[in-house]
Protein backbone atom coordinates (compact mmCIF):
# COMPACT_ATOMS: atom_id res chain seq x y z
CA UNK A 1 0.00 0.00 0.00
CA UNK A 2 1.34 3.37 -0.57
CA UNK A 3 0.11 7.26 0.81
CA UNK A 4 -0.13 10.52 -1.01
CA UNK A 5 1.42 13.27 0.79
CA UNK A 6 0.67 17.44 0.13
CA UNK A 7 3.31 18.96 1.44
CA UNK A 8 3.70 23.00 1.68
CA UNK A 9 6.96 24.03 1.51
CA UNK A 10 8.48 27.39 2.63
CA UNK A 11 11.74 29.45 1.51
CA UNK A 12 11.86 28.86 -2.20
CA UNK A 13 12.61 31.74 -4.20
CA UNK A 14 13.03 30.10 -7.87
CA UNK A 15 12.62 26.97 -9.61
CA UNK A 16 16.49 25.56 -8.63
CA UNK A 17 14.87 25.75 -4.89
CA UNK A 18 12.08 23.37 -6.16
CA UNK A 19 14.58 20.83 -7.79
CA UNK A 20 16.79 21.11 -4.97
CA UNK A 21 13.91 20.13 -2.34
CA UNK A 22 12.22 17.46 -5.16
CA UNK A 23 16.11 15.84 -4.78
CA UNK A 24 15.86 15.39 -1.30
CA UNK A 25 12.40 14.23 -0.77
CA UNK A 26 13.21 11.55 -3.56
CA UNK A 27 16.44 10.62 -1.14
CA UNK A 28 13.92 9.92 1.67
CA UNK A 29 13.80 5.85 2.45
CA UNK A 30 9.70 5.32 1.30
CA UNK A 31 9.49 8.09 -0.93
CA UNK A 32 8.39 6.40 -4.53
CA UNK A 33 8.03 9.63 -5.89
CA UNK A 34 8.23 13.57 -5.41
CA UNK A 35 7.25 16.32 -7.21
CA UNK A 36 7.54 19.76 -5.61
CA UNK A 37 6.35 22.67 -7.48
CA UNK A 38 8.06 26.44 -6.94
CA UNK A 39 4.91 28.63 -8.27
CA UNK A 40 2.50 26.88 -6.15
CA UNK A 41 4.83 26.11 -3.05
CA UNK A 42 3.65 22.39 -2.99
CA UNK A 43 5.23 19.12 -2.89
CA UNK A 44 3.29 16.23 -3.80
CA UNK A 45 4.64 12.73 -2.65
CA UNK A 46 3.88 9.05 -2.99
CA UNK A 47 4.94 7.14 -0.46
CA UNK A 48 4.95 3.95 1.09
CA UNK A 49 2.59 3.43 4.08
CA UNK A 50 5.08 2.86 6.84
CA UNK A 51 6.95 5.98 6.07
CA UNK A 52 7.33 8.59 8.95
CA UNK A 53 6.37 12.15 7.64
CA UNK A 54 8.46 13.49 10.08
CA UNK A 55 11.04 12.55 7.65
CA UNK A 56 10.04 14.62 4.90
CA UNK A 57 10.59 17.44 7.35
CA UNK A 58 14.06 16.71 8.19
CA UNK A 59 15.33 16.40 4.34
CA UNK A 60 13.66 19.55 3.86
CA UNK A 61 15.10 20.99 6.76
CA UNK A 62 18.49 19.61 5.94
CA UNK A 63 17.98 21.32 2.39
CA UNK A 64 17.82 24.58 3.62
CA UNK A 65 13.95 24.90 3.61
CA UNK A 66 10.88 24.74 5.55
CA UNK A 67 7.37 22.35 6.00
CA UNK A 68 4.50 24.96 6.11
CA UNK A 69 2.27 24.55 8.68
CA UNK A 70 -0.66 22.35 8.16
CA UNK A 71 -3.12 25.13 6.80
CA UNK A 72 -1.28 27.02 5.21
CA UNK A 73 -0.69 26.92 1.72
CA UNK A 74 1.21 29.41 -0.89
CA UNK A 75 0.90 32.62 0.58
CA UNK A 76 -2.06 32.63 3.28
CA UNK A 77 0.34 32.66 6.19
CA UNK A 78 -0.40 36.13 7.96
CA UNK A 79 2.33 37.78 9.89
CA UNK A 80 2.15 40.97 11.82
CA UNK A 81 5.62 42.86 12.32
CA UNK A 82 5.68 45.76 15.20
CA UNK A 83 8.22 47.46 14.13
CA UNK A 84 10.00 48.68 10.97
CA UNK A 85 13.76 48.61 11.71
CA UNK A 86 16.53 46.10 10.93
CA UNK A 87 14.89 43.16 12.53
CA UNK A 88 11.30 43.70 11.24
CA UNK A 89 12.87 43.87 7.68
CA UNK A 90 15.19 41.47 7.44
CA UNK A 91 12.31 38.97 8.57
CA UNK A 92 9.25 40.60 6.10
CA UNK A 93 12.02 39.54 3.40
CA UNK A 94 12.45 36.09 4.59
CA UNK A 95 8.53 35.88 4.82
CA UNK A 96 7.80 36.86 1.47
CA UNK A 97 10.00 34.88 0.06
CA UNK A 98 8.30 31.83 1.60
CA UNK A 99 5.01 33.08 0.54
CA UNK A 100 3.74 34.82 3.77
CA UNK A 101 2.00 37.94 3.56
CA UNK A 102 3.20 40.87 6.33
CA UNK A 103 1.70 43.62 8.06
CA UNK A 104 4.04 45.87 9.26
CA UNK A 105 2.99 48.26 11.81
CA UNK A 106 5.18 51.45 12.61
CA UNK A 107 4.12 54.07 14.96
CA UNK A 108 7.46 56.11 14.17
CA UNK A 109 9.90 57.01 11.50
CA UNK A 110 10.06 54.35 9.10
CA UNK A 111 13.43 52.02 9.70
CA UNK A 112 14.20 52.11 13.18
CA UNK A 113 17.03 53.37 15.33
CA UNK A 114 20.09 52.07 13.30
CA UNK A 115 19.58 54.26 10.20
CA UNK A 116 17.58 57.23 11.68
CA UNK A 117 18.93 58.74 15.28
CA UNK A 118 21.70 55.43 15.70
CA UNK A 119 24.78 54.00 13.62
CA UNK A 120 24.50 55.89 10.37
CA UNK A 121 24.56 59.26 11.88
CA UNK A 122 26.82 58.42 14.84
CA UNK A 123 29.19 57.03 12.33
CA UNK A 124 29.11 59.67 10.10
CA UNK A 125 29.50 62.39 13.32
CA UNK A 126 32.61 60.25 14.54
CA UNK A 127 34.27 60.68 10.93
CA UNK A 128 33.76 63.91 11.04
CA UNK A 129 35.13 64.52 13.67
CA UNK A 130 37.84 62.00 13.71
CA UNK A 131 38.71 64.23 10.03
CA UNK A 132 38.99 67.42 11.98
CA UNK A 133 41.51 65.94 14.87
CA UNK A 134 43.53 64.49 11.87
CA UNK A 135 44.30 67.74 10.44
CA UNK A 136 45.39 69.24 14.16
CA UNK A 137 47.10 66.54 15.56
CA UNK A 138 48.40 64.33 12.75
CA UNK A 139 51.84 62.72 13.24
CA UNK A 140 53.44 63.73 9.84
CA UNK A 141 56.40 65.39 9.66
CA UNK A 142 56.37 68.71 7.02
CA UNK A 143 52.71 69.04 7.09
CA UNK A 144 51.48 72.28 8.88
CA UNK A 145 48.93 71.38 11.82
CA UNK A 146 45.11 73.22 10.88
CA UNK A 147 42.34 73.94 13.30
CA UNK A 148 39.24 73.78 11.85
CA UNK A 149 36.38 76.04 11.93
CA UNK A 150 33.82 73.72 12.59
CA UNK A 151 30.03 74.47 10.73
CA UNK A 152 28.07 71.94 12.76
CA UNK A 153 24.83 72.94 10.86
CA UNK A 154 26.24 72.33 7.23
CA UNK A 155 27.81 68.85 9.03
CA UNK A 156 24.09 68.10 10.19
CA UNK A 157 22.59 69.01 6.92
CA UNK A 158 25.06 66.44 5.37
CA UNK A 159 24.78 63.71 7.90
CA UNK A 160 20.87 63.52 7.14
CA UNK A 161 21.00 63.95 4.08
CA UNK A 162 22.60 60.47 4.17
CA UNK A 163 20.52 59.27 6.74
CA UNK A 164 17.33 59.85 3.99
CA UNK A 165 19.21 58.13 1.44
CA UNK A 166 19.35 55.39 2.94
CA UNK A 167 15.98 55.07 4.89
CA UNK A 168 14.85 55.56 1.15
CA UNK A 169 16.88 53.32 -0.48
CA UNK A 170 17.24 50.13 2.16
CA UNK A 171 13.57 50.48 3.51
CA UNK A 172 11.20 52.65 1.75
CA UNK A 173 11.91 51.02 -1.18
CA UNK A 174 11.96 47.79 -0.42
CA UNK A 175 8.31 48.75 0.79
CA UNK A 176 7.48 49.99 -3.53
CA UNK A 177 8.88 46.59 -4.63
CA UNK A 178 7.40 44.02 -1.96
CA UNK A 179 3.36 44.87 -2.46
CA UNK A 180 3.10 41.04 0.16
CA UNK A 181 4.18 43.83 2.59
CA UNK A 182 1.77 46.76 3.54
CA UNK A 183 2.89 49.02 6.21
CA UNK A 184 0.35 50.54 8.76
CA UNK A 185 0.93 53.61 10.53
CA UNK A 186 -0.30 53.62 14.51
CA UNK A 187 0.61 51.93 17.58
CA UNK A 188 -0.35 48.20 18.33
CA UNK A 189 -1.36 46.23 21.44
CA UNK A 190 -2.20 42.98 21.77
CA UNK A 191 -6.25 42.30 22.22
CA UNK A 192 -4.78 38.54 22.14
CA UNK A 193 -2.14 36.40 21.07
CA UNK A 194 -3.48 36.99 17.35
CA UNK A 195 -5.38 40.13 17.83
CA UNK A 196 -3.56 43.57 17.35
CA UNK A 197 -5.13 46.61 17.66
CA UNK A 198 -3.48 49.38 16.11
CA UNK A 199 -4.43 53.48 17.22
CA UNK A 200 -3.29 56.13 14.63
CA UNK A 201 -2.42 59.74 15.56
CA UNK A 202 -5.90 60.50 15.20
CA UNK A 203 -7.29 58.19 17.93
CA UNK A 204 -8.83 55.88 15.09
CA UNK A 205 -8.44 52.35 16.07
CA UNK A 206 -8.23 48.86 13.52
CA UNK A 207 -7.96 45.72 14.42
CA UNK A 208 -5.34 43.35 12.26
CA UNK A 209 -5.61 39.68 13.05
CA UNK A 210 -2.09 37.38 12.13
CA UNK A 211 -1.26 33.99 12.62
CA UNK A 212 1.79 35.26 13.62
CA UNK A 213 3.57 38.06 15.30
CA UNK A 214 6.71 39.44 15.30
CA UNK A 215 8.04 42.03 17.88
CA UNK A 216 10.41 44.12 16.81
CA UNK A 217 10.13 47.57 18.63
CA UNK A 218 13.54 48.20 19.49
CA UNK A 219 14.78 50.40 22.49
CA UNK A 220 15.06 53.45 23.91
CA UNK A 221 17.41 55.50 25.79
CA UNK A 222 17.33 54.41 29.86
CA UNK A 223 17.33 57.58 31.22
CA UNK A 224 18.78 57.31 35.76
CA UNK A 225 16.83 58.68 38.17
CA UNK A 226 18.81 61.47 39.27
CA UNK A 227 17.28 64.07 41.15
CA UNK A 228 15.81 66.66 38.95
CA UNK A 229 17.10 65.52 35.45
CA UNK A 230 13.45 65.77 34.32
CA UNK A 231 13.22 69.31 34.57
CA UNK A 232 15.76 69.59 32.47
CA UNK A 233 16.79 70.16 28.35
CA UNK A 234 19.31 67.18 28.54
CA UNK A 235 20.66 65.19 25.57
CA UNK A 236 20.45 61.48 25.04
CA UNK A 237 22.02 60.27 21.99
CA UNK A 238 19.25 61.13 19.73
CA UNK A 239 19.04 64.59 20.14
CA UNK A 240 22.90 64.83 20.29
CA UNK A 241 23.25 63.58 16.88
CA UNK A 242 20.56 66.30 15.92
CA UNK A 243 22.24 69.17 17.66
CA UNK A 244 23.62 72.32 15.16
CA UNK A 245 25.79 73.60 17.34
CA UNK A 246 29.10 72.23 19.29
CA UNK A 247 28.66 73.37 23.35
CA UNK A 248 31.54 74.80 24.90
CA UNK A 249 30.95 72.76 27.38
CA UNK A 250 29.91 68.77 27.62
CA UNK A 251 28.65 66.29 30.31
CA UNK A 252 28.29 62.95 29.78
CA UNK A 253 26.77 60.57 32.06
CA UNK A 254 27.52 57.69 31.57
CA UNK A 255 30.58 55.46 30.10
CA UNK A 256 28.59 53.32 27.88
CA UNK A 257 29.34 52.62 24.11
CA UNK A 258 27.92 55.47 23.22
CA UNK A 259 28.75 57.86 26.23
CA UNK A 260 32.23 57.08 24.48
CA UNK A 261 32.00 57.65 21.05
CA UNK A 262 29.97 60.31 21.23
CA UNK A 263 32.45 62.10 23.88
CA UNK A 264 35.19 62.05 22.07
CA UNK A 265 33.61 63.23 18.86
CA UNK A 266 32.70 65.96 20.51
CA UNK A 267 36.06 66.91 22.13
CA UNK A 268 37.29 66.63 19.26
CA UNK A 269 35.20 69.46 17.56
CA UNK A 270 36.20 71.86 20.36
CA UNK A 271 33.51 70.82 23.62
CA UNK A 272 35.46 70.42 26.83
CA UNK A 273 34.34 67.45 27.98
CA UNK A 274 33.66 65.41 31.22
CA UNK A 275 32.82 62.23 31.87
CA UNK A 276 31.34 60.70 34.57
CA UNK A 277 31.11 56.65 34.70
CA UNK A 278 29.63 54.34 37.57
CA UNK A 279 32.09 52.51 37.55
CA UNK A 280 34.55 51.92 35.08
CA UNK A 281 35.23 52.71 31.32
CA UNK A 282 33.40 49.63 29.59
CA UNK A 283 33.11 47.86 32.21
CA UNK A 284 32.03 44.52 30.92
CA UNK A 285 35.15 44.40 28.76
CA UNK A 286 38.80 43.29 29.63
CA UNK A 287 39.85 45.44 31.93
CA UNK A 288 43.43 46.27 30.25
CA UNK A 289 40.82 48.32 27.17
CA UNK A 290 39.25 50.29 29.55
CA UNK A 291 42.58 51.50 31.27
CA UNK A 292 44.34 51.62 28.00
CA UNK A 293 41.69 54.01 26.25
CA UNK A 294 40.87 56.08 29.53
CA UNK A 295 44.65 56.86 28.85
CA UNK A 296 44.13 57.51 25.52
CA UNK A 297 41.04 59.96 26.16
CA UNK A 298 42.71 61.83 28.70
CA UNK A 299 45.51 62.97 26.37
CA UNK A 300 43.37 64.29 23.92
CA UNK A 301 41.65 66.41 27.03
CA UNK A 302 38.88 64.51 28.68
CA UNK A 303 38.16 64.63 31.75
CA UNK A 304 37.19 61.32 32.97
CA UNK A 305 35.89 60.47 36.54
CA UNK A 306 35.55 56.60 37.71
CA UNK A 307 33.01 55.80 40.33
CA UNK A 308 31.07 59.16 40.10
CA UNK A 309 27.41 59.17 40.61
CA UNK A 310 25.77 62.46 40.23
CA UNK A 311 23.11 63.35 43.36
CA UNK A 312 20.85 65.77 41.10
CA UNK A 313 21.27 68.21 38.28
CA UNK A 314 19.13 71.49 37.51
CA UNK A 315 19.13 74.17 34.68
CA UNK A 316 19.09 77.69 34.94
CA UNK A 317 20.24 80.49 32.78
CA UNK A 318 21.29 78.69 30.17
CA UNK A 319 23.45 75.99 32.11
CA UNK A 320 23.36 72.71 33.62
CA UNK A 321 24.54 72.26 37.28
CA UNK A 322 24.90 68.62 38.31
CA UNK A 323 25.83 68.24 41.88
CA UNK A 324 28.86 65.31 42.25
CA UNK A 325 29.24 64.95 45.90
CA UNK A 326 30.42 69.04 47.21
CA UNK A 327 30.96 69.97 43.35
CA UNK A 328 29.00 71.81 41.02
CA UNK A 329 29.50 70.73 37.59
CA UNK A 330 28.95 73.23 35.43
CA UNK A 331 27.76 72.52 31.76
CA UNK A 332 26.30 74.47 28.80
CA UNK A 333 25.14 70.45 27.21
CA UNK A 334 24.07 67.43 29.56
CA UNK A 335 24.66 64.06 27.29
CA UNK A 336 22.82 60.98 29.39
CA UNK A 337 24.01 57.48 27.76
CA UNK A 338 23.11 55.03 30.43
CA UNK A 339 22.53 52.23 28.15
CA UNK A 340 18.87 51.31 26.83
CA UNK A 341 15.84 49.81 27.69
CA UNK A 342 13.05 47.74 25.35
CA UNK A 343 9.98 49.44 23.80
CA UNK A 344 8.01 47.06 25.50
CA UNK A 345 5.90 49.04 27.92
CA UNK A 346 2.66 49.69 26.19
CA UNK A 347 2.03 46.34 23.97
CA UNK A 348 0.19 44.76 26.56
CA UNK A 349 2.27 41.51 27.11
CA UNK A 350 1.85 41.22 30.83
CA UNK A 351 -1.76 40.28 30.52
CA UNK A 352 -0.84 37.44 27.46
CA UNK A 353 2.11 35.83 29.96
CA UNK A 354 4.90 37.03 27.74
CA UNK A 355 7.96 36.99 30.08
CA UNK A 356 10.05 40.38 30.05
CA UNK A 357 13.19 40.79 31.87
CA UNK A 358 13.74 43.79 34.26
CA UNK A 359 14.61 46.35 31.55
CA UNK A 360 11.27 45.40 29.42
CA UNK A 361 13.46 43.18 27.10
CA UNK A 362 11.37 40.04 25.91
CA UNK A 363 12.75 36.31 26.99
CA UNK A 364 13.11 34.44 24.38
CA UNK A 365 14.79 31.14 22.91
CA UNK A 366 17.25 30.22 19.89
CA UNK A 367 14.74 30.53 18.00
CA UNK A 368 13.50 33.97 18.51
CA UNK A 369 10.56 32.16 20.65
CA UNK A 370 8.81 34.31 23.61
CA UNK A 371 7.21 32.25 25.95
CA UNK A 372 3.77 32.68 24.50
CA UNK A 373 3.10 30.12 21.11
CA UNK A 374 2.77 32.16 18.12
CA UNK A 375 4.98 35.08 19.81
CA UNK A 376 8.10 35.63 18.47
CA UNK A 377 10.68 38.54 19.34
CA UNK A 378 13.81 39.86 17.71
CA UNK A 379 16.10 43.26 17.95
CA UNK A 380 16.62 45.16 20.54
CA UNK A 381 13.49 44.68 22.53
CA UNK A 382 14.18 40.94 23.08
CA UNK A 383 17.05 39.50 25.50
CA UNK A 384 19.68 39.86 22.50
CA UNK A 385 22.95 41.40 22.76
CA UNK A 386 22.24 44.89 20.87
CA UNK A 387 23.62 44.82 17.66
CA UNK A 388 22.17 45.91 14.59
CA UNK A 389 23.56 42.86 13.11
CA UNK A 390 22.01 40.59 15.84
CA UNK A 391 19.08 42.17 15.34
CA UNK A 392 18.07 41.42 11.58
CA UNK A 393 19.98 37.39 12.06
CA UNK A 394 17.32 37.31 14.29
CA UNK A 395 14.55 38.92 12.39
CA UNK A 396 15.64 36.25 9.49
CA UNK A 397 15.30 33.28 11.67
CA UNK A 398 12.35 34.15 13.31
CA UNK A 399 10.59 34.29 9.98
CA UNK A 400 12.01 30.71 9.11
CA UNK A 401 10.78 29.76 11.81
CA UNK A 402 7.17 31.02 11.41
CA UNK A 403 7.18 29.30 7.87
CA UNK A 404 7.55 26.21 9.43
CA UNK A 405 11.70 25.92 9.32
CA UNK A 406 13.89 25.00 12.11
CA UNK A 407 16.19 27.66 12.03
CA UNK A 408 18.40 28.84 15.09
CA UNK A 409 20.96 31.73 16.02
CA UNK A 410 24.07 30.85 17.10
CA UNK A 411 25.78 33.54 19.01
CA UNK A 412 29.08 31.30 19.98
CA UNK A 413 30.92 33.79 18.09
CA UNK A 414 29.71 37.49 17.90
CA UNK A 415 32.42 40.37 16.73
CA UNK A 416 31.78 43.75 18.53
CA UNK A 417 33.48 46.81 17.56
CA UNK A 418 33.15 50.59 19.80
CA UNK A 419 33.53 52.81 17.17
CA UNK A 420 36.01 55.57 19.45
CA UNK A 421 39.70 56.16 18.06
CA UNK A 422 41.33 53.47 18.55
CA UNK A 423 38.39 51.27 17.98
CA UNK A 424 37.59 48.28 20.50
CA UNK A 425 36.96 45.36 18.56
CA UNK A 426 36.13 41.98 20.46
CA UNK A 427 35.44 38.26 19.54
CA UNK A 428 35.15 35.36 22.00
CA UNK A 429 36.30 34.96 25.43
CA UNK A 430 38.15 37.14 27.13
CA UNK A 431 40.98 36.32 29.88
CA UNK A 432 38.20 36.17 32.80
CA UNK A 433 35.30 34.71 30.88
CA UNK A 434 37.86 31.97 29.53
CA UNK A 435 38.77 30.54 33.22
CA UNK A 436 35.25 31.25 34.61
CA UNK A 437 34.25 28.79 31.40
CA UNK A 438 36.54 26.40 32.67
CA UNK A 439 39.46 26.36 30.39
CA UNK A 440 43.25 26.90 31.75
CA UNK A 441 44.04 29.31 29.87
CA UNK A 442 47.13 31.14 28.06
CA UNK A 443 47.31 34.80 26.99
CA UNK A 444 49.32 36.82 24.99
CA UNK A 445 49.55 40.86 24.47
CA UNK A 446 51.09 42.85 21.18
CA UNK A 447 51.58 45.88 21.75
CA UNK A 448 50.96 47.76 18.72
CA UNK A 449 54.96 49.40 18.26
CA UNK A 450 55.37 45.48 17.36
CA UNK A 451 53.00 45.85 14.25
CA UNK A 452 55.04 47.14 10.92
CA UNK A 453 51.56 48.64 9.70
CA UNK A 454 50.98 50.49 12.71
CA UNK A 455 54.95 51.83 13.13
CA UNK A 456 54.33 53.22 9.09
CA UNK A 457 51.26 54.86 10.67
CA UNK A 458 53.24 56.42 13.74
CA UNK A 459 49.89 55.45 15.65
CA UNK A 460 51.16 52.66 17.86
CA UNK A 461 48.55 53.31 20.72
CA UNK A 462 46.89 49.90 21.67
CA UNK A 463 47.40 46.47 21.31
CA UNK A 464 46.40 43.20 20.31
CA UNK A 465 45.43 40.45 22.98
CA UNK A 466 44.72 36.75 22.02
CA UNK A 467 43.37 33.99 24.74
CA UNK A 468 43.86 30.14 24.23
CA UNK A 469 43.51 27.07 25.57
CA UNK A 470 46.45 25.99 27.63
CA UNK A 471 45.72 22.36 27.18
CA UNK A 472 45.04 22.11 22.68
CA UNK A 473 46.16 25.85 22.14
CA UNK A 474 42.64 26.60 20.42
CA UNK A 475 41.96 30.00 19.91
CA UNK A 476 39.75 31.20 22.25
CA UNK A 477 39.28 35.34 22.27
CA UNK A 478 40.59 38.27 20.89
CA UNK A 479 40.90 41.99 22.27
CA UNK A 480 41.74 44.40 20.13
CA UNK A 481 42.25 48.30 20.57
CA UNK A 482 43.74 49.79 17.64
CA UNK A 483 42.67 52.39 14.94
CA UNK A 484 40.44 50.80 12.81
CA UNK A 485 40.90 47.76 14.47
CA UNK A 486 37.31 46.76 14.07
CA UNK A 487 38.57 45.90 10.23
CA UNK A 488 40.46 43.33 11.56
CA UNK A 489 38.54 41.50 14.18
CA UNK A 490 36.15 39.17 11.69
CA UNK A 491 39.68 37.87 10.69
CA UNK A 492 40.00 36.26 14.21
CA UNK A 493 35.76 35.61 14.30
CA UNK A 494 36.41 33.69 10.85
CA UNK A 495 39.03 31.32 13.05
CA UNK A 496 37.47 31.02 16.24
CA UNK A 497 34.58 29.77 14.01
CA UNK A 498 36.58 27.25 12.11
CA UNK A 499 38.29 25.68 15.95
CA UNK A 500 41.79 27.17 14.82
CA UNK A 501 44.85 26.72 17.08
CA UNK A 502 47.17 29.55 17.63
CA UNK A 503 49.85 27.84 15.39
CA UNK A 504 47.00 28.28 11.93
CA UNK A 505 46.80 32.03 12.87
CA UNK A 506 50.60 31.84 12.95
CA UNK A 507 51.47 29.87 10.53
CA UNK A 508 49.02 31.53 7.77
CA UNK A 509 50.15 34.24 5.35
CA UNK A 510 49.16 37.47 5.95
CA UNK A 511 50.30 40.70 3.67
CA UNK A 512 52.42 42.53 4.57
CA UNK A 513 51.97 46.49 6.27
CA UNK A 514 48.61 45.72 7.13
CA UNK A 515 47.04 46.00 10.50
CA UNK A 516 45.17 42.75 10.23
CA UNK A 517 48.91 40.95 10.23
CA UNK A 518 49.10 42.06 13.73
CA UNK A 519 46.80 38.93 14.69
CA UNK A 520 49.73 36.98 13.38
CA UNK A 521 52.67 38.57 15.07
CA UNK A 522 50.56 37.99 17.90
CA UNK A 523 49.81 34.46 17.20
CA UNK A 524 53.64 33.77 16.86
CA UNK A 525 54.29 35.57 20.38
CA UNK A 526 52.82 32.59 22.12
CA UNK A 527 56.25 30.42 20.61
CA UNK A 528 58.63 33.49 19.73
CA UNK A 529 60.27 36.63 20.54
CA UNK A 530 58.22 39.32 17.89
CA UNK A 531 60.71 41.89 18.57
CA UNK A 532 63.62 39.61 17.24
CA UNK A 533 62.04 38.52 14.15
CA UNK A 534 63.12 40.59 10.66
CA UNK A 535 60.35 41.93 8.61
CA UNK A 536 57.81 38.79 7.55
CA UNK A 537 59.05 36.35 9.25
CA UNK A 538 57.42 33.59 10.01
Amino acid sequence: MTQNLDLGITGMTCEHCARTVEKALRAVPGVLAAEVSWPERRARIQASADLDPAALGRAVTAAGYGIGDGDYHGGSLHVAIIGSGSAAFAAALRLVEGGARVTMIEAGTLGGTCVNVGCVPSKIFIRAAQTAHILQAHPVAGLEHHRSRVDRRAMQAQQQARVEALRQAKYQRVLEVHPQITLRRGRARFLDRQHLEIADGSGRKDVVSADRVLIATGSRPAIPPIRGLDQTPYWTSTEALAATEIPRRLLVIGASIVALELAQAFARLGSSVTILARSTLLSQLDSEIGKALKTILEGEGLDIRLHSQPDSVHYRDGQFHTRLGEADLISDALLVATGRRANTDDLGLEALGVACNAQGAIAVDSAMRSTVAGIFAAGDCSTLPQYVYVAAAAGTRAAVNMLGGDAQLDLAVLPAVVFTDPQVATVGLDEKAARAAGHRVTVRRLNLDQVPRALANFDTRGFIKMVADADTDRLLGVQVLAAEGGELIQTAAVALRAGWRIEDLASMLFPYLTMVEGLKLCAQTFTKDVSELSCCAG
